[in-house]
């Protein structure tokens, strides 16, 4: 895996949480957003190449006039995490050059082919030695996922140990936060594209479920007729 660290901040990198909430994403008194740390990094998942749509990469679609990788991280953001890591994979450089990362920790994944286990290993992987104690883990794919959703799963972090997951109807989905207890043994289990499921599975016990069926939508962008749902 070949890293490249883009952490220099300016007028460009500065995505802002307008960009991340949607209608009527403001936090209540039930939705506190933890103040701004490095305990917790934000981890986008961004290194698919779009398969079903074409071999567009869905990094690079358009949402709300911009590509899709700016409203993911746009969302980490706003939720609390001041350190961002992008997993970029297919067309990376055109990714760079066309999305607006600036203040993030790009993170090349040459496997990326083999599906989101190999990314979220990378994703991991970078992390070591950062300081963050635990990883807010999105999907670049989801839109209808933002800023509230992910700072109610943020505000589950506790310790190292932590593990914690959006539910929408009671059922597990999208973000996801794994404590640094966790990170060699999710990456142990993360193939293919199961990415952390085996492993969450196993730790069922142990993942707080955090109710967001109310503020978020867990769609995903896979095909053609999903396209209709980006604005």
């Amino acid at each position: 895996m070949t890293r490249t660290d883009d952490e220099v901040s300016g007028p460009d990198g500065d995505i802002g949480p307008d960009v991340a909430a949607g209608p009527g994403e403001v936090a209540g008194p039930t939705d506190e957003v933890a103040g701004p740390t490095d305990e917790v990094a934000g981890l986008v998942l961004a290194a698919g190449g779009g398969r079903r749509l074409g071999g567009r990469p869905k990094a690079l679609l358009t949402h709300r006039g911009r590509p899709l990788v700016e409203h993911a991280v746009a969302v980490l953001r706003a939720a609390g995490c001041t350190r961002v890591h992008v997993v970029l994979g297919a067309r990376s450089g055109d990714v760079r050059e066309r999305a607006r990362l600036a203040g993030c920790v790009l993170v090349d994944n040459p496997g990326w082919e083999e599906g989101m286990g190999s990314s979220l290993r990378a994703g991991l992987d970078s992390l070591a030695g950062s300081g963050a104690r635990a990883a807010l883990v999105c999907l670049v794919d989801q839109p209808g996922i933002g800023a509230r959703a992910a700072g109610r799963v943020r505000a589950a972090f506790r310790d190292d140990t932590s593990l914690a997951a959006a539910a929408y109807d009671g059922e597990r989905g999208h973000p996801v936060l794994f404590g640094a207890a966790h990170w060699a043994g999710i990456a142990a289990s993360a193939t293919g594209d199961r990415g952390a499921r085996a492993y969450l599975k196993e730790h069922a016990a142990e993942v707080t479920l955090v109710e967001c069926g109310d503020v978020a939508q867990p769609y995903d962008i896979d095909t053609e007729a999903d396209l209709a749902r980006l604005e």
